[in-house]
């Protein structure tokens, strides 16, 4: 069953972690995925990783949808029009899904720091790579959606408030997007799009896995430096909260909401790479911890 055969998404950000998750899942279930990014083969990304959208495009094919890959830096407004224009004229005006997880910000934050001590340009950076991106994108591929008075477009953040989350400028990246989901949703509303937003949990990406030095196959030695690490999930896990919820004839329902990973898990069942089913939530509850500061696709610790 391919319940997004025919379909047609945009994943922005698609090049590694929570973006390449979610490209992959939406293949699995048969979508046609747009995956966007600024890192092509050929070279190391400005953050010194090797993954490629090229790579993503390969794997959404690979998983039984269409992958293709296409070069776009979404803080930069000309290039974000010339994708909708290209996916406009490729797909005669189909746009069902618009996914934003365009990020960048792990390595501008300064863990610890009180905001002004934080690098300036940093933080404003970041505000602008992890939130005018998503301002710029929506703008462009909002209109296609419109148009057919129909669609989905999904902020991915993390957490599902407005909370603190240990530093100032992450925290408004990060609470921005929310806020994003629930104004556009309001907007969208008349035309039949609906806008959400989504979290992961600890969020087990490639940067977390280099990061303590394990693999896909040993990543539980991580718990000897981080015992939360094994309640992590890979990014295979938000791949099926975005299916379900692309998949789900009454998505609307959901507009202007604050989701995550778990909550969606115990609604549509849907399981992580191994079959399990973590749950942030609920272990954040046992340990006293506010669900919202652990979320995420975050370099923490």
């Amino acid at each position: 069953m391919k319940p997004l055969a025919g379909k047609v998404a945009v994943v922005a950000g698609a090049t590694r972690g929570a973006g390449r998750g979610i490209a992959i899942g939406l293949g699995k279930a048969g979508a046609t995925v747009y995956c966007t990014g600024r890192s092509v083969r050929g070279g190391l990304s400005n953050m010194n990783r090797q993954e490629t959208i090229d790579e993503t495009a390969e794997l959404v094919a690979a998983a039984g949808g269409i992958g293709i890959a296409v070069r776009v830096d979404h803080t930069v407004e000309s290039e974000v029009r010339a994708l909708f224009e290209r996916v406009k004229a490729e797909q005669n005006g189909q746009l069902d899904l618009l996914v934003n997880d365009v990020w960048g910000g792990d390595p501008l934050t300064e863990w610890g720091k009180p905001f002004w001590e934080h690098s300036l340009e940093d933080g404003l950076l970041m505000q602008q790579r992890a939130v005018f991106s998503h301002m710029i994108t929506s703008y462009y591929g909002a209109p296609l959606m419109t148009a057919r008075k129909q669609g989905l477009i999904i902020e991915i953040t993390d957490g599902v408030d407005n909370e603190y989350r240990g530093n100032l400028y992450y925290s408004l990246a990060k609470t921005s997007v929310i806020h994003l989901a629930k104004a556009m949703a309001e907007d969208l509303r008349p035309f039949g799009v609906t806008a959400v937003a989504l979290t992961p949990g600890f969020l087990r990406s490639e940067a977390m896995l280099d990061h303590f030095g394990v693999t896909k196959e040993n990543w539980r030695d991580a718990a000897a430096q981080e015992p939360h690490f094994l309640m992590s999930e890979t990014p295979a896990y938000i791949g099926g909260a975005v299916a379900a919820l692309a998949a789900d004839p009454e998505v609307h329902l959901k507009t202007g909401k604050a989701l995550s990973t778990w909550g969606l898990s115990e609604q549509y069942r849907f399981d992580d790479e191994d079959g399990s089913r973590p749950h942030w939530g609920n272990y954040a509850a046992t340990i006293g911890t506010d669900a919202s500061s652990e979320a995420g696709d975050s370099e923490k610790t």
